[in-house]
């Protein structure tokens, strides 16, 4: 429990950080732009995810494989494995960011956003896209340091980012009159200047061994690929519920939409503990099970499960008391208020069950079940989330997107409990598949 907390901490705190670089920039937004612009940059936010998610899914991937090579002390295999992510992920970014910009503004209309708030969302969407190598970069760079065992440097990139986020949106709304192109702008100069210093940090004094990238082995791509695969789809699977679940909100209209924007910059903030503690258990069960010790990812699970039970417990409270006020500071509107509040009060308390699911799969995840991790996020995301709210929302309109959503998470928790519990997931052997 004691290197868990010492381990999650920075990573915790780097979370944080990540959660209030969005909540900075829809507090600007918001109260600069208007509840449009607010709307506008929470649906452009679900597409620019599920664009990304195929790349953020082999990114997790890589944590599993890296963490497990650092536990073997297999120096040279760690070094071909991060050359191949590296040209792989690198391409792919690169790929994707060139088809989302192409085709942005047909997917946020296929999405039913209001005709008020679509010119603002494709500008915003589509500056984001320009910079997508950026986001992707220092995050991945945050990956390769804490499968290696450092969690604490990569606070600095995200606090980099922030605070040049928080003093550039300002300047680029209002001061240039750029509108919510500046909120873009200032997004894509702050992520790449913390990618810059991420770079430059991890080759002069992070121990990470890169090289120039060269093209890895055909095997070896194949390899990943097929590791990586399942993870990419696995959070395309998630990317593309939360963009169903999207729809149903455009449904309700406009104040709705920013309504649900505002009250998602809190769901954030409950989320935290579960992200955080996911990726230490990736990373610290990936160490133990290519050290071949057992025993103490049974601990690891356990210790996990304790922590996420009273750290979530404790935020929920605090957001649900605090619900009106928080969603007042992104909007002045009335409805959207609102909505915003009965949401949040609706959802909070059942957020511990979706801390249950980041600490189990991040166990299973950790020894390479990534194909069965994507099953049970279709699950999770396509058999109970999605549907639950579609017909919660028929039967009791905007006030059921909140009771479908709590409804699935409980369940989607018991789900990932059963496959833990009777899976096979600790036969699974990555590092002969990688080598």
């Amino acid at each position: 429990m004691k290197k868990m907390i010492l381990f999650s901490s920075p990573i915790f705190l780097t979370n944080i950080l990540q959660t209030s670089y969005q909540v900075i920039d829809s507090l600007w937004v918001g109260n600069l732009l208007g509840p449009s612009a607010l709307g506008a940059t929470a649906i452009s936010g679900t597409v620019i995810f599920t664009i990304l998610a195929f790349i953020i899914g082999i990114n997790t991937s890589a944590l599993t494989v890296l963490s497990q090579y650092k536990g073997a002390a297999d120096n040279q295999g760690l070094k071909r494995a991060l050359n191949a992510f590296v040209v792989i992920l690198g391409a792919l970014a690169l790929v994707l960011g060139i088809i989302g910009f192409v085709i942005a503004e047909r997917v946020l209309a296929f999405m039913g956003t209001p005709e008020e708030i679509l010119p603002l969302a494709v500008t915003y969407l589509r500056i984001n896209f320009v910079g997508i190598l950026f986001l992707f970069g220092y995050n991945f760079i945050a990956t390769v340091l804490r499968a290696l065992g450092d969690s604490k440097t990569p606070v600095r990139f995200v606090l980099l980012a922030v605070i040049l986020n928080a003093i550039l949106d300002p300047i680029f709304i209002a001061y240039l009159d750029l509108g919510i192109a500046g909120a873009a702008y200032a997004t894509v100069v702050s992520q790449g200047t913390a990618f810059i210093y991420g770079l430059i940090y991890s080759i002069t004094k992070g121990g990470v061994p890169f090289s120039f990238p060269f093209i890895p082995a055909k095997e070896q791509a194949a390899r990943i690929f097929k590791l990586g695969l399942p993870a990419g789809l696995s959070m395309m699977v998630i990317s593309g519920g939360v963009l169903a679940i999207m729809t149903v909100v455009t449904s309700f209209g406009e104040e709705v939409v920013a309504g649900f924007g505002a009250a998602q910059r809190l769901d954030s903030l409950i989320m935290i503990p579960a992200l955080t503690l996911g990726s230490a258990i990736n990373s610290m069960a990936g160490q133990n099970i290519g050290a071949d010790k057992w025993e103490r990812v049974s601990d690891i699970t356990k210790s996990g499960l304790i922590l996420i039970a009273v750290v979530s417990l404790s935020i929920s409270t605090i957001v649900f008391f605090s619900a009106e006020w928080a969603v007042s500071l992104f909007v002045q509107d009335t409805e959207t208020i609102a909505f915003g509040t009965m949401y949040v009060k609706t959802v909070a308390f059942f957020y511990p069950f979706l801390g249950i699911n980041f600490v189990v799969n991040g166990v299973v995840r950790a020894a390479g079940a990534m194909f069965q991790v994507f099953v049970l996020n279709i699950i999770s995301f396509w058999i109970l989330r999605f549907p639950l709210t579609y017909f919660a929302a028929s039967l009791f309109g905007e006030a059921g997107i909140g009771i479908g959503m709590g409804a699935s998470l409980v369940l989607s928790s018991l789900i990932a409990v059963g496959y833990y519990r009777l899976g096979k997931w600790k036969e699974i052997n990555i590092m002969e598949k990688t080598k």
